[in-house]
């Protein structure tokens, strides 16, 4: 495949990925499910598996993450949100091409999502949103939500996407 191509389909990939991470958190918005409650279920928080499938997600989940969040609140710390949505991307894509986790990274894919939001936002939480509560029991909350959409429902997305990777996302 030509540079070209490859450099399109990464792009258009991204993008499909930043439009529909937004779609989904305003649609969880709409549910109540991540309005400013301590315990946020949002629905875009599924698409953290996609690293696993393509390095296109990395982007498409640090921007998609960073619209949303603009769009929800516009309040400058959520801009630490979006870096921890990145850094979980960057973690999850490393399991893919680093030799001791290839073997297991679709096992170990949704768990850096988890722990990097579980470790930034109780601190956006309470600097922010003034929400009072120990850092420890905030991140509890924080991990709380992200287990539920993250690995519950990430795993969900990650087996059925899985038998048809490379029809979805190709080589790149």
């Amino acid at each position: 495949m030509n540079t070209i191509r490859r450099k399109t389909i990464f792009i258009a990939q991204a993008g499909i990925i930043a439009a529909l991470y937004v779609v989904l958190t305003m649609l969880s918005d709409a549910f109540g499910l991540a309005g400013t409650n301590l315990v946020q279920f949002r629905l875009s928080e599924i698409l953290v598996i996609l690293p696993f499938f393509t390095p296109a997600a990395i982007p498409g989940l640090f921007i998609g993450c960073l619209i949303a969040n603009l769009i929800k609140s516009a309040h400058p710390l959520e801009l630490f949100g979006a870096f921890a949505t990145l850094a979980a991307a960057l973690w999850t894509y490393a399991f893919t091409i680093a030799p001791l986790t290839k073997p297991i990274a679709k096992w170990l894919a949704p768990w850096p999502a988890v722990i990097f939001n579980a470790a930034i936002m109780p601190f956006v939480i309470r600097n922010a949103y003034g929400v009072q509560g120990s850092i420890p029991l905030l991140a509890g909350a924080v991990a709380l939500g992200q287990i539920a959409m993250c690995v519950v429902g990430g795993y969900i997305l990650l087996f059925a996407l899985e038998k048809r990777k490379n029809a979805i996302f190709g080589q790149l």
